[in-house]
């Protein structure tokens, strides 16, 4: 797939998302600013025979996305927002929340959402959290949540330190356990008033090399 060519399928995914129908050739021109609308027919025609598409002719917005290639998964667009700290916590510039101007996308299949909405991605840096298979340079995929069950992955903003972090959250009588899944490394203790959930793990993209 050629970047116009991605670029006109993640348009159309969205166009659809937003609206519950497809763009019309002009939207795609539009959205994507491609000067022609034969330059978008050319480019649909190559998604079409790639088997990302399929065209209806005599039908005014009669293009059909296929969820894959093979046309059997939802295909959904996960914006990658930034990176998390697994290990010691790191500062997040110039916000005390997420940024959520996205630095990248991922297409992932729905199963990996869980058919949650507002679902972002953060790339993980450190090693804190290896024994539960997240390593330096994985991608977790987060649901946006500011409450979490004893035991969640979360994205933690620690309030006067100004930083987040990726941990496993435990409530004690009077303070937060922020444990890392790394025998070689130390809990964070600190207050409940000091700790914003920011976010809490729902799967993980590992990298293989």
């Amino acid at each position: 797939m050629s970047p116009k060519q991605k670029r006109v399928l993640q348009f159309m995914r969205k166009f659809v998302t937003a609206r519950g129908y497809p763009p019309t050739i002009r939207d795609i021109a539009s959205g994507c600013e491609i000067s022609s609308t034969s330059v978008v027919t050319y480019n649909l025609n190559k998604l079409e025979a790639a088997g990302y598409i399929r065209r209806h002719a005599d039908i005014s917005r009669g293009i059909e996305l296929l969820t894959n290639r093979q046309g059997q998964r939802h295909i959904v667009i996960v914006p990658i927002i930034g990176t998390i700290a697994a290990g010691e916590p790191i500062p997040i510039p110039d916000s005390e929340t997420w940024d959520m101007v996205a630095l990248g996308e991922l297409e992932v299949t729905e199963e990996l959402t869980r058919g949650k909405q507002g679902v972002f991605a953060l790339r993980v840096k450190g090693d804190s959290m290896i024994d539960a298979l997240i390593k330096d340079g994985d991608v977790v995929l987060m649901e946006y949540v500011n409450n979490a069950e004893d035991g969640d992955m979360v994205a933690a903003w620690l309030k006067m330190e100004k930083e987040v972090t990726l941990k496993r959250l435990f409530r004690k009588a009077d303070h937060i356990c922020l444990e890392p899944a790394n025998a070689l490394m130390q809990p964070i203790y600190t207050s409940p008033e000091n700790v914003e959930i920011q976010g809490k793990v729902i799967a993980v993209i590992r990298q293989l090399i």
